[in-house]
């Protein structure tokens, strides 16, 4: 509560202090003092103490003070001199603004006894501020239709400072066409005014670039300036002008849709609305505005519709350009068409022949003609053939070429030609046209048929069936048709004594043969004979081919015994003494088997024997040996059965006995083995010398006795062959048995020996031997041919 009430008081002091202020203001003249603006603080204004008529330290005593409104404090008292100084530097465009006089007013206060004093303080203008235009940059519009003298305002500038430093005059850089006024408003500030001193050409000077200068009245005067920039107003008084009054341009006929041709281009020195140009085809035929496009905006011609050399090679065009008034302006365009190759030539057929015969000469095959609807290098055409046919072009008159063969056809090495006529222009790029024309060659009977082989060997096995496929031949024939067709025949043979068509037959279509009936391998082992084959063509062509008929033996006889003998007759006995060694050589069993290969293959084995284990018989070559050493107690005679056997399949054999006699003070030498005779002729000469003597004896006494058998056979034979030894039908050779020299035999020798046949006895003759060569090899027996012989054997007896 006291604080509140002490502030009340307070308050109420301030406004009577004011109070008596005001009514001790009201009566009396305020003190005037000047200060230039921008002077430096604590700088000196008055001596109040003087002013006032007060002693020096009477302020001190009465409390004396200043004080302003706002208590905003510009000035400060010394109380001990009574100086007023300046309490800050002063900016009279800060405190005043344009307000002028800049008075700033104050009082001073004498507390004690309160006193009042009014004063004021001037703060007098510097020139301290240099104009300034609010737009540095000002656009002025100004058509070229104002005449001389029109004026037109301008923004003034302003300046801070007042009176003599404010804006004194307006000056315009140097021109010929503007001057600039200064005028005054009524407030007093002047602002500048442009004057046109001479017509305007937009054309001419389309815009002006002045600077605008402020100057104040101060000294030394500050100025400020303005760029003013003016723009010439246009009039439509200028009519569109072409770049060029002629245009000439080419393009390729080729040029695609929307191509840019040309672009024309027409000016008008006018600008905005006046200046704007279109353009406009000008007095253009259907044609010219089906086929181009003109740009009202830009002057671009483009193509419209694809061009065509070939129907028209040139367009004039006229373009016309017109402003937005009335005026135009006009220009021709020239656009020629250049020819590209575009057309491929053309091939027309006049004549035509699809089909030659072949051998025949130089033929016209076809006649055409070529054209090229291009021009120039475009329309030049060269014609070609594939290089590798035996056909070639002849050029006749101007455009036409005649197709001719060039050698005779041969249809046999190509039936068919299948030409490409190639017709080729000279542009660029070159283009091409091709006609296939197929020519066919007929056949004509100009090749034999050939077989697949010039000889066929068929094999047959013996025994066959009658109509037994035995194998086929083939010819073939290089024509066609008619010609083509082969038939096959036999042929005479080779050896005219053979009865071919009794053998043999063929199939005239496919050359199937056959075998008419059955064959023996033993009377027949092979023939030949000729196969023809012909052509239906006239004249008909034929060739033949060898054919060769093996036949193959089968395991149809039985071996066949020579030695010894089975006729039925007094039984042949041999002669064994019983000091004989184990492996003594008894008896040689000889058989023959009249068939051919592994069927004649020969092997023995024993059977049977009176004393079995005393003998042994060898089963490759038949020799019978004794197995052990004989005794006084072994029988006397002894009877062994033996078996040859062939390797055939099913395997064949025929028995033969062999009678022994074991005898006592027989003279015959002991015969041993190969190996043990070796090894005797080592340790004991003498027996050698017996061994070579039995051979020799033995071999002459087999000799004589062959000899007389193979004699007896021939004599008997003579009544039914003639010959002696001969074959019905054919010759075969005699089969060779080798009888190794072993045993009593010294050496090997070879006969050949003919069987009759017929004579139901085993009868036998044995013709010359034949000794080997100096290369070891046996010539051939010398044996004459004769229908009623049988079979032949050769062997070797030891």
């Amino acid at each position: 509560m006291e604080a509140s009430r002490e502030r009340i008081c307070r308050q109420r002091q301030v406004l009577f202090f004011f109070l008596i202020l005001g009514l001790s203001l009201a009566g009396a003249e305020p003190r005037r003092y000047s200060v230039v603006e921008e002077t430096e603080g604590n700088a000196f204004v008055t001596n109040l103490s003087k002013d006032l008529g007060l002693g020096q330290k009477e302020l001190s005593r009465r409390g004396a003070r200043v004080i302003s409104k706002g208590n905003k404090l510009h000035l400060q008292l010394n109380q001990a001199t009574g100086d007023l100084l300046l309490n800050e530097k002063l900016d009279r465009e800060e405190l005043c603004g344009h307000t002028e006089p800049c008075v700033l007013r104050f009082q001073v206060l004498l507390a004690n006894p309160l006193e009042f004093f009014q004063a004021e303080l001037q703060v007098i203008d510097i020139n301290d501020h240099a104009p300034v235009f609010v737009e540095s940059d000002m656009v002025l519009k100004i058509s070229e239709s104002s005449p001389p003298g029109s004026a037109f305002p301008l923004k003034n500038a302003q300046d801070l400072d007042v009176g003599q430093n404010n804006i004194k005059n307006y000056t315009l850089s140097p021109n010929s066409y503007f001057r600039v006024l200064t005028l005054e408003r009524s407030d007093g500030r002047k602002y500048p005014q442009l004057v046109l001193d001479k017509a305007l050409d937009r054309e001419e000077e389309p815009e002006f670039k002045l600077t605008l200068t402020a100057l104040d009245g101060g000294s030394p005067p500050r100025s400020g300036t303005a760029q003013v920039y003016i723009e010439v107003l246009d009039i439509n008084d200028n009519a569109p002008e072409f770049e060029q009054p002629f245009y000439r341009v080419q393009i390729p006929e080729d040029s695609p849709i929307g191509f840019l041709i040309v672009k024309v281009s027409a000016t008008d020195v006018d600008i905005g609305v006046n200046g704007e140009i279109s353009y406009s085809l000008f007095q253009a035929s259907e044609e010219i505005r089906k086929t181009f496009e003109l740009n009202p905006v830009t002057g671009d011609i483009r193509l419209k519709k694809q061009l065509d050399f070939e129907a028209i090679q040139s367009y004039e065009v006229n373009i016309e350009a017109k402003d937005a008034g009335t005026l135009t302006g006009k220009c021709t365009v020239l656009i020629q068409i250049m020819d590209v190759n575009d057309n491929a030539p053309e091939l027309t057929m006049s004549a035509l022949t699809r089909q030659i015969p072949e051998n025949s000469p130089e033929t016209v095959v076809a006649v055409f003609s070529v054209s090229d609807l291009d021009s120039e290098e475009n329309g030049k055409i060269s014609c070609s053939i594939q290089g590798d046919l035996p056909f070639f072009l002849k050029s006749s008159l101007e455009n036409f070429y005649t197709l001719v063969t060039e050698t005779p056809l041969d249809r046999e090495a190509t039936a068919e030609y299948n030409i490409t006529i190639t017709v080729t222009d000279m542009g660029t790029p070159r283009l091409k046209t091709q006609h296939n024309i197929t020519v066919l060659v007929s056949d004509v009977n100009d090749n034999a048929p050939a077989f697949t082989q010039t000889s066929y060997t068929l094999f047959i096995p013996e025994n066959n069936s009658p109509a037994l496929h035995m194998g086929s031949v083939s010819a073939t024939d290089r024509d066609a048709g008619a010609n083509a067709q082969v038939t096959y025949s036999l042929l005479q043979p080779q050896d005219p004594s053979l009865p071919l068509d009794s053998l043999v037959s063929i199939n005239a279509d496919n050359g199937h043969l056959f075998a008419l009936r059955a064959l023996d391998f033993e009377a027949l082992q092979a023939f030949e004979f000729l196969v023809g084959a012909t052509d239906r063509g006239s004249p008909a062509l034929s060739s033949q081919a060898l054919v060769r008929v093996q036949v193959l033996d089968a395991n149809d006889n039985a071996p066949f015994v020579l030695y010894p003998l089975q006729n039925g007759s007094a039984p042949c006995t041999e002669l064994v003494p019983r000091a004989a060694e184990p492996g003594y050589l008894v008896s040689k069993v000889v058989a023959v088997d009249s068939d051919s290969g592994q069927n004649a293959w020969l092997s023995y084995q024993l059977l049977k024997a009176t004393e079995p284990g005393l003998f042994s018989v060898w089963a490759h070559n038949g020799e019978v040996r004794t197995a052990r050493l004989l005794s006084e107690r072994d029988a006397a005679k002894h009877r062994l059965l033996l078996l040859v056997k062939d390797n055939g399949e099913p395997p064949l054999s025929a028995s033969v006995t062999l009678h022994v006699l074991l005898v006592d003070g027989f003279s015959q030498p002991y015969l041993p083995l190969p190996e043990a005779a070796a090894a005797g002729a080592q340790t004991d000469a003498l027996t050698v010398y017996l061994v070579i003597a039995l051979a020799s004896v033995s071999s002459l006494f087999l000799f004589s006795v062959l000899a007389f058998i193979a004699v007896r056979l021939c004599r008997r034979s003579r009544s039914g062959l003639v010959g002696g030894c001969s074959v019905p039908e054919a010759h075969f050779p005699g089969h060779l048995v080798d009888i190794t020299g072993t045993g009593t035999l010294s050496q090997s020798y070879q006969y050949e020996v003919c069987l009759m046949g017929g004579s139901g006895t085993n009868e036998f003759k044995f013709l010359k031997p034949m000794l080997p060569n100096s290369q070891g090899h046996y010539p051939g027996p010398e044996i004459e041919e004769n229908p009623s012989f049988k079979n032949e054997f050769n062997f070797n007896i030891q």
